[in-house]
C-alpha cells in the first residue's frame, strides 16, 4: 500500500505497453520496418531504446545512434538530414496506422482495474507519444474493449513530448487536479517516468507488460518463474535508479497497491 503526503485524486496512464499493446510491440516492429524500407537494418534493442518519446523524436534518436548513423552514411554518403527524418516519419505513419488496427488489444485486467480505481473516486487521464491521428485509431478500439480514460493527451497537443512535463500538466489541467503530487503517472518507459518526475507527480513504473521486457503475454507465459523474476528485478532496479517511486508488474495490480 502506498503511503503519501497527499491523497491521490487522479492517475495519468501511458498507452502502449501500459494499458494496451502488451509488450509494446506495435511501434517496435514499425520502426524496424521503416528503417529497413530505407535500406538500413536496425535491431529490436535500437528500435525500443527511445520508446516513450514522440514518434518523430524517436526516429531522430534511432537515426543518430552511432551504428545506425554509420550504416546510413555507408548507404547514402552522408548522415541523416532533417529531410530524411521527415521522410522516415512520413513512411512511419501509414505503417503504424495499419499496425494499430490489430495491435491495440487492451492488456488483460486493465478494464477491471480502471473500474476499481474509479470506484475509489479517482479520475483517469492518459498521455501518449502517439500523435492524435494515430490515437484516433487506438481510442475507439480500446473503448470497445472496456478502457476509456477521461482525458487523452497526445504528443502533438503540447510544445514538446517526454521527458518534458507538458503532457502531464495538460492532463492535470483537463482533469481539474492540482497540485501534481495528488496525481500518479504510470508508465512502462524510463522517459515516461522522467516526464512524471519533471511534472512533480508520483510515478509508478510498469515492468511486465511494457517495453522494457518487450514480450507478448504468450511469450511471458513461456518463461520459467525464475527467469521472469530475474528479468523483472532488473527492470525494477532500472526504474528505481531514475527515481520511480514504485513499480508494478501490470496496471491490473495497481488497485491493490492503492487500496
Amino acid at each position: 500500500m502506498i503511503e503519501l503526503k497527499h491523497p491521490i485524486e487522479a492517475i495519468i496512464f501511458d498507452w502502449a505497453g501500459t494499458t494496451v499493446d502488451y509488450g509494446s510491440r506495435a511501434p517496435t516492429n514499425v520502426f524496424i520496418e521503416v528503417f529497413r524500407k530505407n535500406g538500413v537494418e536496425i535491431t529490436v534493442a535500437e528500435a525500443r531504446g527511445p520508446m516513450g518519446r514522440t514518434k518523430r523524436d524517436h526516429i531522430v534518436a534511432i537515426a543518430t545512434l552511432p551504428r545506425v548513423a554509420a550504416l546510413w552514411s555507408e548507404r547514402y554518403g552522408r548522415l541523416p538530414s532533417d529531410i530524411d527524418i521527415d521522410q522516415l516519419y512520413y513512411d512511419f505513419l501509414p505503417l503504424q496506422k495499419e499496425a494499430l488496427v490489430t495491435g491495440t488489444d487492451v492488456i488483460p485486467g486493465v478494464p477491471d482495474a480502471i473500474e476499481r480505481l474509479r470506484c475509489q473516486g479517482l479520475k483517469i487521464g492518459s498521455s501518449t507519444g502517439y500523435a492524435r491521428e494515430l490515437m484516433d485509431i487506438v481510442v475507439p478500439i480500446a473503448a470497445r474493449a472496456g478502457y476509456a480514460p477521461d482525458v487523452v493527451i497526445c504528443a502533438d497537443d503540447v510544445p514538446s513530448g517526454r521527458p518534458a512535463p507538458w503532457m502531464n500538466f495538460l492532463a492535470a489541467q483537463q482533469l481539474g487536479i492540482y497540485p501534481m503530487d495528488r496525481i500518479l503517472v504510470v508508465d512502462d518507459t524510463p522517459i515516461g517516468i522522467e516526464a512524471g518526475l519533471n511534472a512533480g507527480a508520483i510515478t509508478i513504473g510498469v515492468t511486465k507488460t511494457g517495453n522494457s521486457l518487450g514480450l507478448s503475454e504468450s511469450e511471458v507465459s513461456q518463461l520459467s518463474p525464475t527467469d521472469l523474476q530475474s528479468r523483472l528485478a532488473m527492470i525494477e532496479s532500472d526504474f528505481h535508479a531514475i527515481g520511480a517511486h514504485f513499480t508494478i508488474p501490470s496496471v491490473a495490480d495497481l488497485p491493490d497497491l492503492l487500496h
